[in-house]
């Protein structure tokens, strides 16, 4: 064994350029503050001890123990769970006993979490979706518009606003369809949430729900391709601003099966994507004549 780096190690000093030594206690690593190199490493295995560190707005190396805190819970995870079985105090068991009762905040907050985890693991949704969505709710039960409106409508209205906000395809009939509220009440809170938030979300690109029509459909990627291009045109030259783009999707996908001369009917389009056949030809004809594609017969 090489006595000097050890000698070294114990007086903090590197080895190599004599710069003083740090370890690195949330990695188990020794190293040197000047040069950087790494002298000892994992000497002690933190990964499984719920130890964290992290860094505040003023730069300052904090740890703590414990679950992460996580909007998603109601709580945010910083409550103090008391075990009354082990509280021998008559007057501590009545403290304890009061401190489980929960306002209606948190009941409400407690409701809206559950279900907006529900939806979100049925349909795969990311957490930053899930976080962005908890805090529309959170900014919607401030502002009082939880008043006469359903907890589960507002929450499914939340979660397809946050879907819209970060980009992510997913249609309101998806939603609607995991959701425990009337349809009507999800729109109505859905506008609500617009008007008095005074948001302006984005509309849904009809381009990025082709690969999920695609593979429900069973289509091959010579379809996919030519129906992102027709679409993609569509879009440079004319406003989408208004239209359901799932009916665009349809139209788009029923033209591309047609210039392919896939047999591929309008029915189970219909059935796949959720819109009507009239629908569907209003759009495969707006498509087809804007754009100028001719189509044998």
């Amino acid at each position: 064994m090489d006595v000097k780096p050890l000698k070294n190690e114990l007086l903090n000093i590197c080895p190599e350029c004599g710069g003083p030594i740090i370890p690195l206690i949330y990695t188990g690593d020794v190293v040197c503050n000047q040069c950087g190199l790494v002298i000892n490493e994992k000497n002690v295995d933190f990964s499984h001890n719920g130890r964290r560190a992290y860094t505040n707005q003023e730069k300052i190396s904090r740890e703590q123990t414990g679950a992460p805190i996580s909007i998603l819970l109601p709580d945010m995870g910083l409550s103090t769970v008391i075990d009354k079985s082990k509280i021998n105090n008559p007057d501590l068991k009545r403290a304890a006993k009061w401190n489980t009762r929960i306002t209606w905040q948190k009941r409400n907050m407690l409701i809206a979490s559950t279900e907006l985890k529900r939806i979100s693991t049925i349909l795969n949704l990311p957490n930053y979706v899930k976080e962005d969505a908890m805090r529309l709710y959170i900014e919607a039960f401030k502002k009082k518009l939880l008043r006469g409106r359903s907890i589960n409508a507002m929450v499914a209205a939340c979660l397809y606003l946050a879907c819209r906000r970060k980009q992510l395809p997913r249609t309101l009939q998806e939603i609607l369809e995991e959701a425990s509220a009337n349809s009507k009440d999800v729109r109505r809170s859905y506008t609500t949430l617009i008007r008095e938030l005074k948001l302006n979300p984005p509309s849904t690109d009809p381009v990025s729900l082709i690969p999920k029509y695609m593979t429900d459909l069973g289509l091959n990627s010579e379809i996919e391709q030519l129906t992102t291009k027709i679409l993609n045109a569509y879009r440079i030259k004319f406003s989408i601003s208004g239209k359901d783009p799932k009916g665009l999707c349809a139209g788009a996908i029923y033209l591309a099966s047609r210039i392919k001369n896939k047999e591929l009917t309008q029915q189970k389009i219909v059935e796949a994507i959720g819109v009507t056949e009239v629908t569907l030809r209003s759009r495969y004809k707006e498509l087809k004549n804007k754009l100028n594609i001719t189509v044998q017969a």
